[in-house]
Formats: structure tokens, sequence, C-alpha cells
């Protein structure tokens, strides 16, 4: 008769795991190689633990572990009984010949672990399934989170010294010296911008900032394309206001160079297929995912998002836009709603180390006022000024905007893309020229004036 579920007992390799141990107490280069993969509680064995954290403790103070300082440091925590004693300890160097496969013993230890995790994690989203008081998508979006933490290869670094990150950002002021890249981040595409920023970095939250009818979802549709359609980046498009269709079809129009509203309402020659099929073709073949929803809360974004991220390799994300987030809970008040959403879209971008790029309307004032906005414009909440990393306005002067549109429908308009903060370069402003009829920006250049 199989045994039941209560009766098995949960995966575990004691001898990888003494292995594992026994290499750490022999060379300290498999410390190193050990906290890549591992941490405490991917062992089984309870004393296993004790003994990895005590080697973890001496390797950050500087100390090498061996049978005498290792010891000391579980007696001096009250832990050496626990974890078997001087003799237990001392017959783990003679688990293993060599430290050569350390790699090969901390996999399979995290294999085993994974396994445990899983069957907790779908044991106990069983039982709370059956909770009629527990709120299915909370459970939900808990349930994915714990997966992707549990798939997530950096989930073992809860703390670090110094001395590593240094290094690493040394390694990386190598590398950028000896490569000078262009751009350290994601280029959004417009020249200008980019050497501000750099590009779009990972962990980033960027902010854009305009009032209603100035250009939002355009910029944005552009960016996706630039990165997508010409760099090959997996980039996702969340978009709350506008159907998958009309984003579609705005991006054949920029890629086709034909007026936006021609193609809407099929009054086009039949000539301009030569230049709409090719478009359209570059626009199916990249790598751009639209999520198309309406009334989608954060928990649905958090979900989508982490699924894009670990099916398609999605590197940055695009949401339009945060005032149209729905909210999970009716009673929270707007300003604290949006200070949520502020807070969860900035450790979204950290959870998953890419730019998440976000859009933002702005208070009428500015437009009153016949100003540019500033951060102070910002709706609804102050936490995105706090949690954004970049924020951008677009601005039009809609008196030159009026006047172009009477000298010429085919003229750009002027545009000014303001990087009001820039936590880790300068600001500045930048002159872009949109083609209303393309719903397009692109690069400022005085021929378009003409």
């Amino acid at each position: 008769m199989a045994a039941s579920g209560k009766d098995r007992i949960p995966p575990h390799n004691d001898d990888a795991e003494r292995a594992i141990i026994g290499a750490m107490l022999i060379d300290e280069n498999a410390v190193t190689i050990a906290q890549q993969y591992l941490r405490s509680d991917d062992f089984y064995s309870s004393r296993h633990r004790k003994i990895f954290d005590a080697i973890i403790n001496l390797f950050n103070t500087g100390t090498r572990a061996d049978l005498l300082t290792l010891s000391t440091e579980l007696e001096h925590t009250g832990k050496l009984d626990e974890a078997g004693g001087n003799d237990y300890i001392a017959s783990l160097t003679h688990a293993v010949p060599s430290s050569v496969n350390t790699e090969y013993y901390a996999q399979i230890v995290q294999s085993h672990s994974l396994r445990r995790s899983l069957i907790q994690i779908t044991g106990d989203v069983g039982s709370r399934a059956y909770d009629e008081t527990m709120e299915p998508k909370l459970l939900l979006e808990d349930t994915q989170q714990k997966l992707f933490l549990i798939n997530d290869p950096q989930r073992i670094f809860r703390y670090k010294k110094a001395n590593d990150p240094a290094k690493s950002a040394v390694k990386r002021i190598i590398d950028v010296f000896l490569t000078k890249p262009q751009y350290t981040g994601i280029p959004s595409g417009y020249y200008d911008l980019d050497k501000l920023t750099s590009g779009f970095q990972p962990a980033e939250l960027i902010i854009i900032g305009a009032r209603p009818g100035v250009g939002k979802t355009a910029i944005a549709m552009n960016m996706a394309a630039n990165i997508s359609i010409r760099q090959h980046i997996p980039t996702a498009f969340f978009s709350l206001e506008m159907s998958e269709q009309a984003l579609m079809l705005r991006l054949i129009s920029a890629e086709s160079r034909l007026d936006s509203q021609k193609l809407r309402t099929g009054f086009f020659p039949k000539s301009d297929f030569d230049e709409i099929y090719p478009a359209a073709e570059k626009v199916s073949e990249a790598p751009l995912f639209i999520v198309d929803m309406a009334k989608m809360t954060m928990l649905n974004i958090q979900a989508m998002a982490r699924m894009l991220k670990v099916q398609e390799k999605v590197e940055i994300i695009f949401i339009d836009y945060i005032g149209l987030i729905a909210s999970d809970n009716p009673r929270l008040a707007r300003y604290e709603f949006i200070s949520e959403v502020s807070r969860a879209l900035k450790g979204l971008a950290r959870e998953l180390n890419i730019p998440i790029v976000a859009l933002s309307q702005v208070r009428r004032e500015s437009e009153r006022e016949k100003r540019p906005p500033n951060l102070a414009d910002i709706r609804e909440s102050g936490s995105i000024e706090q949690d954004a990393d970049v924020i951008m306005f677009l601005h039009r002067d809609r008196e030159l905007e009026k006047s172009a549109e009477e000298q010429s429908k085919e003229a750009g308009q002027k545009v000014q893309l303001i990087v009001a903060k820039n936590r880790n370069g300068p600001v500045g402003l930048i002159d872009l020229t949109y083609l209303k009829q393309l719903t397009k920006y692109e690069s400022f250049i005085e021929e378009h004036r003409s």
C-alpha cells in the first residue's frame, strides 16, 4: 500500500549535505561556491543548517573555518551539541575526499530543497483554498510570489558584507572601461534622453507624466517599439486604457509612416499596402507582449509581470497608466492606494531586476498656468515622486501647436521632454518632434518645422 503524503519523508540527500559541508571545511573556495547556491534552510538536517550558518559567519568575519574555529563558534553561540558535537563535525571532513565537486554537491542539495519548498507551498495552498474568508486573488498572488522567489537565483542573498558588492562594482567599472558601451541600460531610442540616463536601468521605476492628450501613450509605445522591434529586447506593454487592436494600428502607422486616421477609416490608396504589410510583419516578429485588460489590479500586474519575466524573459515593462489601476481594497483612500501602487511598482522592478516605465497624469494647474509641469504636479500621490528613480514630463505649448496645425497638418510639433528627476544622473530638457498623423515621436530636427 502506498504511503500517504503525511507518512512520506521529505526529499533530501544526507550524503550530499555532509559532502558540501566537508568541502567547505577543507577548502575556503568551496564556501564561496556554496553561497552561490545555498542558504541554511536548504539543508534538511537541522544540525547541518547550524554548521552551515556557523561557517558562513566565520567566513563573513574573515576567519577560515576549520575544526577548531568551527567548534569554538558553535560553542560560543550555544549550538555545539545541537550540531552533533566535535566528533560529528570531525567526521564531516572525511565525508568528501576533495572540494573538486563542490558545485555538484550544492546543486543536489538545492534540488531537494526546491522539491520540499514546492511540497510545502502546494500543501499550504490546498489548505488555505478551503478557507472561504480568504480572497482567492490574494491567495493566488501570494502563491505566485512564493513560486517566483524559490525559482529566483538571487533568492539566497539576504545580506552581504560590503566587500562583495565593492568587488562587483569594481568589476563593472573595469568592464565598462574596457568595452566602453554606449549605454549601460536599455536605450529608449531617443539619443538625447539616453545620453542623460544611459538607458533605462535594471530595478528602476521610471515615470512619464503629462496632461491628457499630450501623448503619454504614444511616446511609451514608440519607446516599446524602439526597444522590441529595433533592438530585439523582449518588452511587455500593459494597456489599461487602449485595446490591443488600437495599439497595433498605432504601431503599424508609425512603422509604415502612414496616417493613422486613414488606416482606421480605410480611406487610403491600395498602393499603401506595400508599406502596411512590411510594417505589420516587423511588428509581429518583434518580442513585444501586449497585456490588454480592463480594470487591472496591482495583483494582476504583479502576477503577469512575474510570468512574463520567467516565461518570455521580458527585460522591460511599460504600464499605461497608473491612474487606471483598479484597487483591490475599495475602502482605501485614493491617495493611500496610489502610494501603495507606487511602492509596489518600485518593489516589482527590484524583484524582477528590470526597468518598469509607468505613465501618470499631472494636475491641470500646469496647463491652466501655461507652464511646463514639475514634480509638484504629479497627480494623486507624493509617493510617486519619492519612489521613482527617473521622472519625465511631456510638455506641448498649445498655442504653438495650434499655429503649427494651421500651417500644415503634416508639420511636426515641437515637444519638450523634461527629465525632472534622475536619481543616478543629470536632469535636463530634451526637444522631440511629435508627428501627430503618425502618433509618433522622433528626435527633434529643425526640418520637421519647415
